[in-house]
């Protein structure tokens, strides 16, 4: 038969080398439609077999090969080898499928594994039987009883994208080994007493083996080089599976290799027995055949080499069968027995009985029982053993599959039923009679509760691959256990003869029994063989032991059994990620021992990658590693494991601390971890050497240490010596000294520490973490009070207590507050806010210092409101009683006096508004008057400098390549060579020095970073994409540039001198590089800090750093701060932040993402039933019903890219509409349920205005309502290089949605209710403000589009034809009740687009931001949230000038009355009654502000200037638009309501001046309450431009 590929094929595969290749096209966009047959039916005994020429790391699964009796002429090729039907065998991974069905699930080699240049082939041999081979060696009998015409199939699925037909012929010796074989069934021979023959025999039906030892005798004789043959060690694998099938003459093994051969060999047969090997016995010391009826183990027949019996016991030594009356054979049976004594006969097993509940499958002689129709039925799932359990008898089982579709899990007990008489119920409690489960974590008896909390493992949370078990004991008490761990006495007094019974609930879909369960056995047979062997081979790997020899040292090291991409090395004190770059994941570790009491296991990170996100994780498990099945992250372990991951702490795959000490993933190679569980019960973290503080509390004993080698994380090892670690800190002085993780630790840095911490009792919103020392308010972005801190113990006399403001927020108005109070923390009932106490408490709020919630005093040197990220606070009371505020180690002076000196005072901290996380300093403590100008902060929380000051960032303004991330503080170049370019945020200060370190480099390009000044004003330049930018900084001509690159400083282009110092270009990673504007006007470059001197003179004063990445330099960040404290410097955006500047023309566009090269997205084939897919996969649209419509993206979603889709068709016939997500597991073989908040694995969903994570809501108020976005509206779905999850709605960012997003994440849709079609968009629509169709700049949305006359652009998407269903139901009541004022339509703009609704969901769904800017020269002004805009018609005699658009925008209240009369008039008037006009007078040519001299008026009267403001919040006061009642014509329901105007002013008509009204609480934070009053007098200085209502 020639080996070659049949022309017709998959449609994606291309075929070369005169069909002998086969590739599959997009393979890192596809994994499937990857087909190829071969030309011709296979001939009995040709093994068709191909080369895996390539493979990528794009996807899970690999090559799938196998036969099929279709013709490849007329096949209808389906996506993958799986879907063939009509008698088709297929292997997939370690599976074996007939026809799409399994019917083998663990056999041969796992071809997922397989890497390139391995080998597999197919064959069919003469009886019919398949077998496949891989790297020329038989992997055994897959399938039986095959039709005779069939052609070889391969499936380059996955990973596998090319591969190669090598040969199709019968192996070598193949037609010798069946003539040997009909042989040995004729006669049976005895075997050499020398000769060492092993070999493992398969069962054909169930893929268990039965391993047949050799004698002791012969083992010692290998050892001793005695014997005539020494078994060869397949070279392919450093650890073979299984014994070897040969044995070859003149091959040596070392001890470790033969160590390896038989522990290896010895893990497989219990593998195997737990999968269903244990029916069979162990055969005697002989060598048997291949075929299963000789293997001679547990079989009635004898075998060659000795048979066994009935019992599976020893066998003759004269080769012939043991009789049913013998108990055992003799002599050569001597070493089976050793080993395989006290086997179970057949009949005997504990199975499944074959009555079973409606929707039971059973499989595998009834040891796997699967539900069938798992995503339509949930119950009718019970199953129960064939006979009753005896006393001490393990019943244990599995969980194979689960789904995410319903809630509740499996239940597993026992009954007294019969299952022969037994009418089985729906789910096993409803019996009501002689039946104990456990559901849950608790234990029902016959349908009723009796133990809630029997245990801390929940059935509902278990994962596929965790064991269940149970066991009546002799005294009659029931147990059960969890992955072998006893959960103790679930019931005293179960009946002697019971049954067990297992009920596939909900989500349990399949289980399998499992035997041979005693672990311990297991492994002292394991050690016997190997002392047997040699007393030298055990001792490189005492971990293999559970009974290590006495006289080893107790030392930690690692287990041997690792995750499937670890591998430990160094005598067990080194575990590695050997491929690194190619996976993230799969590299958990655990310690060979559990850890003692107080004993400290601590690593040193060996080796890093930058590849990936994430790092190493370290924490404790209950799990003994000889037998956990190891997760691919131990954070996915439901059950007894606490791990430090980052900067927070999880307890069986739950965060129990956000903000815990030093975060994991910022450590570099060299740094230390360490964990230790203290002899109470407590578990600490070290960085560094440095305790991290208690981490959790009740830690059982005997918890072995992990470590997960994730992400950047390659390689640790363990650290022996640990003489160097400070000692245990007591309880109460755990947490971080004042030390960086990073520096060598210090007993005596720690002891002098203060003990001043946060007190135990806090708000409700309060969270504290670090061992006391950081205090956080949970929910910041839905909570904004209930998050009082306070002081773990009075302050002393003249002792400082200070706080560093770490994370704020800028959804609130308000910030922190502080102070002091004489309440005891016991005796304190924590208000809202700690101004709300009347008695004993002084607090400063923003600038106003409060004494029992009462004003004393404003205008206090500081303002606590204008703080932002690092700033620092303190507070201290004298021994006179007066109290002092510090800023930044900056006394600002006395605050209040009179404090009680001998009362005691704790200190106070609200977390409010926008302070979320604050943490006590170093400086903390009694008060040196060193530390008063001082900036020393909290090294353990550094902020984003490391020197004091606030932080340099970089202008949103930059090269079209450039990606800002780290709020401003990192540079990335993300493509290209150039278009690199970047300034600083603000001016550069004089001697002030601007620095940046170069994090990566591309050796690839030539060239390097250059850096220089320029007078060119960034905000001058348009947004992006910045086209008029130069693409390299010596082409930046347009204003005077000063600049160094490689050795060379030129200015605008032009060469000023060479040879200047060390040359740029021989920088690489690490390096750093600064420029300075010295007072004498000259231009300095600093590398590595050292001053080059003068690089050029005459520099002039205004100017910016600007920096090129250019050449091999591509990512930068900031390592420099200002000279002094900015509290307003400029923060730029980083990709998740919706950037645009408010007071740009309408013409200039609107920075939002970067320019990416965005990868091609789809949706993927395997979807909810009812969605239906075209335009290549583009638009999905739901065909029937209103839910089953989930979908989710072929490719996964990189992290930075945002992938938007439009809203194509809504239907109003029912409720609610789409969710969307992100699910962090491949959806390539999900079983969809009919809607997303179903999922309950890895997912993240919006779903209206909340946030699910796994159906669980973890935030409210969350963006617009997403049941209300209209067709054409555009969503979008980012996540940043933080990990956190973005919303967009229509290119608005809606900010951070959730955290900790896993990569790969795949985007989730759930086209539900009202939704019924979407559309991805494949032209990178652009965010707001981006130079496309309608969509426009976020400043637009209040800015003056004058094209004669004054329009407002509408800033969202959603065309004019909006669905009338979508109305916002605030914008309609308004509407009705202007209806009620009848004023006359001709005041108002006939075009209803320009009518904006500014309730809460309307401008969320916008995007509007709070504040914007107007005008030349540029005002604030707040937009009206809370009222509607009603756009006015314009004067036709205002429409001749576009100098309007250089307006101010101003607020002006009014009343109901006088609204007809401003109307008629066009412009405010006064009116005698209304308080908004001043009462003091001045001269006028007319009675009216502005209008025409009527006849009868007098020559001078006197007019009242009008009252404007920027903000609705003071124009809106009800004394100014008093409010008025009115009933709702639709729902008769009475309601308060308010008018006023929106309007523009003229620019120096009005005068600016404070509030009249004598309020002193502040009524806007961006307008000052001495500013917050426009005064105008003047005629023609303002403009009606909309009519505003509130409706309350």
């Amino acid at each position: 038969m020639a080996a070659e590929l049949h022309p017709r094929s998959g449609k994606l595969i291309g075929l070369s080398n005169s069909n002998r290749t086969a590739q599959r096209n997009q393979p890192v966009q596809e994994f499937n439609h990857g087909l190829v047959l071969s030309r011709e039916p296979l001939r009995d005994r040709d093994v068709f077999t191909v080369r895996i020429d390539k493979k990528v790391n794009s996807w899970s699964g690999s090559i799938e090969i196998g036969v099929t009796a279709l013709d490849p002429a007329a096949l209808d090729f389906p996506s993958s080898a799986t879907g063939l039907k009509g008698g088709s065998w297929i292997v997939s991974g370690c599976s074996v499928l007939k026809d799409g069905r399994s019917v083998l699930e663990e056999y041969g080699r796992d071809l997922d594994q397989l890497g390139e240049g391995d080998r597999v082939g197919i064959q069919r041999n003469s009886r019919g039987e398949l077998h496949l081979w891989v790297n020329g060696q038989d992997c055994g009998t897959a399938a039986c009883g095959l039709p005779s015409r069939l052609w070889a199939v391969v499936d380059l699925y996955g990973k596998c994208t090319q591969v190669t037909v090598v040969s199709c012929e019968p192996p070598p010796d193949t037609e010798d080994q069946e003539e040997e074989e009909e042989e040995r069934e004729e006669e049976v021979a005895s075997p050499s007493p020398t000769a060492l023959t092993t070999e493992v025999s398969r069962d054909h039906e169930d893929r268990t083996g039965a391993l047949v030892l050799p004698a002791v005798p012969a083992l010692a004789a290998v050892m001793n080089g005695s014997s005539e043959e020494v078994p060869e060690v397949t070279r392919g694998h450093s650890r073979p599976d299984k014994f070897p099938n040969n044995f070859e003459p003149d091959t040596v093994l070392t001890e470790h290799q033969l160590f390896d051969v038989f522990n290896n060999a010895i893990v497989s047969l219990y593998r195997s027995e737990d999968e269903g090997g244990e029916d069979l016995g162990l055969g005697g010391a002989g060598g048997g055949g291949s075929d299963p009826s000789r293997a001679g183990a547990g079989s009635n027949n004898a075998a060659r080499g000795g048979g066994g019996n009935e019992n599976g016991n020893g066998g003759s030594a004269e080769g012939g069968g043991s009789t049913n009356n013998s108990p055992s054979g003799s002599a050569g049976g001597t070493a089976g027995m050793a080993v395989g004594t006290g086997g179970m006969t057949t009949n005997d097993a504990l199975l499944f009985h074959e009555k079973c509940g409606t929707l039971i499958k059973l499989s595998n002689n009834n040891k796997t029982a699967e539900r069938r129709r798992p995503l339509d039925e949930f119950n009718n799932g019970v199953v129960m053993t064939n006979r009753p359990l005896r006393h001490n008898e393990m019943f244990e089982i599995r969980i194979d599959k689960l789904v995410d579709k319903w809630s509740g899990s499996i239940e597993i007990g026992v009954t007294t039923h019969n299952p022969n008489n037994l009418d089985y119920p729906a789910t096993m409690t409803n019996l009501r009679s002689g039946t104990i489960m456990m559901s849950g974590c608790g234990i029902l008896t016959n349908g009723k509760g009796t133990r809630r909390e029997y245990c801390e493992f929940s059935l509902d949370e278990l994962q596929e691959g965790d064991h269940i078990g149970l066991m009546r004991k002799a005294s009659g008490a029931l147990h059960f256990y969890i992955n072998g761990i006893d959960q103790g006495v679930a019931a005293n007094q179960t009946p002697g003869v019971v049954y067990g019974v297992v009920d596939l609930y909900g989500m349990a879909v399949k289980v399998t029994i499992v035997h041979n369960h005693n672990h311990s056995d297991r492994l002292r047979r394991n050690n016997a063989i190997m002392r047997a062997l040699s007393p030298d081979v055990g001792r490189p790997r005492p971990a293999l032991s559970l009974t290590p020899d006495p006289e080893a040292p107790d030392r930690l090291l690692f287990h041997p059994n690792c995750g499937q991409k670890a591998a430990i090395i160094g005598d067990g004190r080194t575990a590695l990620r050997p491929h690194a770059t190619d996976d993230f994941n799969h590299g958990v570790v655990l310690s060979n021992r559990p850890l003692h009491s107080n004993e400290v296991f601590q690593v040193r990170i060996d080796k890093m990658v930058d590849k990936w996100a994430g790092s190493i994780e370290i924490g404790v498990t209950t799990h003994n590693p000889a037998y956990l099945q190891l997760p691919s992250t131990m954070t996915n372990l439901r059950s007894g494991t606490w791990m430090m991951t980052g900067n927070g702490v999880m307890h069986n795959g739950t965060t129990i601390l956000d903000e815990y000490g030093h975060n994991l993933d910022r450590l570099k190679a060299g740094d230390t971890v360490g964990v230790v569980r203290k002899d109470d019960g407590s578990l600490h973290f070290f960085v560094n050497g440095v305790p991290q503080g208690p981490a959790a509390w009740n830690v059982p004993p005997s918890v072995y240490a992990v470590v997960d080698l994730y992400g950047q994380a390659a390689q640790a090892t363990i650290m022996d010596d640990m003489a160097d670690l400070p000692p245990l800190p007591d309880d109460n002085s755990e947490g971080p000294t004042a030390m960086s993780p990073g520096s060598p630790c210090s007993i005596t840095g720690a002891s002098a520490a203060s003990d001043l911490r946060f007190h135990q009792l806090h708000g409700t919103n309060a969270v504290i973490t670090n061992g006391g020392r950081t205090a956080l308010r949970q929910n910041c972005r839905s909570e904004f009070n209930d998050a009082i801190v306070i002081s773990n113990r009075c302050l002393r006399d003249g002792e400082l207590f200070e706080i560093v403001i770490q994370k704020m927020v800028d959804r609130w108005s308000g910030s922190i507050e502080a102070g002091v109070t004489a309440i005891r923390p016991e005796e304190l009932e924590f208000p809202n806010t700690m101004t709300d106490i009347d008695y004993d408490t002084w607090m400063l709020s923003g600038t106003a210092i409060m004494q029992d919630g009462n004003t004393m005093r404003n205008n206090y040197g500081c303002d606590l409101d204008s703080l932002s990220t690092g700033s620092r606070i303190g507070m201290m009371r004298t021994a006179s009683g007066d109290l002092h505020y510090y800023i930044n180690g900056v006394d600002q002076g006395v605050a209040c006096t009179g404090l009680p000196p001998g009362k005691e005072v704790y200190a106070v901290i609200d977390l409010y508004g926008q302070c979320v996380q604050v943490s006590i300093t170093s400086s903390s403590g009694p008060l040196d008057n060193s530390l008063c100008t001082s900036n020393i902060t909290e090294k353990s929380f550094p902020i984003h400098s490391p020197v004091a000051g606030v932080a340099h960032r970089l202008h949103n303004k930059h090269g079209k390549n450039v990606v800002l991330l780290g709020d401003g503080c990192q540079a990335v170049r993300v493509g290209g060579y150039a278009h690199g370019i970047v300034f600083s945020a603000k001016e550069l200060k004089t001697d002030e020095l601007f620095e940046v370190k170069i994090n990566e480099v591309d050796e690839q390009w030539s060239g390097s970073l250059r850096i220089g000044l320029t007078t060119l004003q960034p905000p001058d330049l348009p947004s992006c994409p910045l086209s008029g930018l130069s693409p390299s900084l010596t082409q930046l001509r347009s204003k005077v540039t000063w600049l160094l690159a490689g050795s060379e400083v030129r200015r605008n282009g032009v060469l000023q001198r060479q040879n200047y110092g060390c040359s740029l270009d021989r920088l690489t990673v690490g390096n750093r590089v600064g420029v300075k504007r010295c007072s004498d006007d000259t231009m300095h470059i600093f590398i590595d800090g050292e001053d080059m001197g003068p690089a050029a003179t005459a520099v002039a004063k205004n100017v910016y750093a600007v920096l090129d990445l250019y050449g091999k330099v591509t990512a930068v960040s900031i390592v420099s701060s200002t000279l002094v404290e900015d509290t307003e410097s400029v923060k730029a955006p980083s990709l998740s932040s919706d950037s645009c500047s408010e007071g740009e023309d309408d013409s200039t566009p609107c920075e939002n993402e970067p320019t990416l090269v965005p990868l091609a997205m789809a949706f993927l084939e395997n979807h909810g039933k009812n969605i239906q897919l075209s335009n290549q996969n583009l638009t999905a649209a739901r065909v029937s019903s209103y839910n089953q419509g989930l979908l989710v993206t072929a490719q996964p979603l990189p992290r930075q890219q945002l992938l938007q889709f439009q809203i194509d068709r809504l239907n109003s016939s029912w409720t609610s509409s789409l969710s969307l997500g992100v699910i962090g597991h491949s959806p390539d073989r999900l079983n969809f349920p009919s809607t997303a908040c179903c999922l309950k694995r890895s997912v993240w969903l919006l779903q209206r205005d909340s946030v699910f994570h796994n159906s669980l809501k973890i935030c409210e108020n969350y963006g617009p309502n997403l049941d209300t976005c209209p067709e054409g509206t555009v969503l979008g779905l980012l996540v940043d290089a933080n990990g956190c999850l973005h919303l967009y709605v229509n290119g608005m960012d809606q900010g951070v949605a959730a955290q900790d997003i896993p990569s790969p994440c795949y985007p989730l849709i759930d086209l539900y209710g009202q939704c019924e079609q979407v559309t991805i968009v494949t032209n990178h629509v652009p965010a707001v403000g981006a130079e496309s169709g309608d969509v426009r700049c976020q400043g637009d949305m209040e800015k003056a589009d004058m094209v004669d006359g004054i329009k407002e652009s509408v800033c969202w998407t959603p065309p004019p034809a909006v669905n009338p269903n979508k109305t916002c139901e605030y914008q309609a009541l308004c509407s009705r009740f202007k209806d009620l004022l009848t004023l006359p339509d001709g005041y108002f703009n006939e075009d209803a687009k320009y009518n904006l609704c500014y309730c809460e969901s309307c401008h969320k769904l916008r995007g509007d931001e709070a504040y914007y800017k107007r005008g030349e020269p540029p005002r604030d002004y707040a937009l009206p949230f809370g009222w509607c805009r009603f756009a006015l018609r314009i004067k036709p005699h205002c429409e001749v000038s576009n100098t309007f658009k250089k307006w101010h925008i101003a607020y002006h209240g009014s009343s109901v009355g006088s609204l007809r009369r401003t109307l008629d008039h066009s412009q405010l008037l006064p009116a005698e009654s209304s308080s908004v006009f001043s009462a003091s007078p001045v001269k006028a040519e007319s009675h009216g502000s502005y209008g025409e001299p009527e006849e009868n008026s007098a020559p001078e009267r006197e007019i009242p200037c009008v009252r404007l403001s920027p903000t609705m919040r003071y124009s809106g006061l009800e004394v100014f638009a008093p409010k008025v009642q009115f009933r709702d014509p639709r729902s008769l329901r009475c309601h308060h309501a308010q008018v006023g105007f929106q309007v523009c002013v003229r620019p120096g008509s009005y005068k600016v001046g404070p509030q009249s009204l004598g309020i002193s609480e502040p009524l806007d934070p961006r307008f000052s309450n001495t500013e917050i009053e426009w005064n105008t007098k003047e005629k023609g200085g303002t403009l009606l431009y909309g009519l505003l209502i509130r409706v309350e």
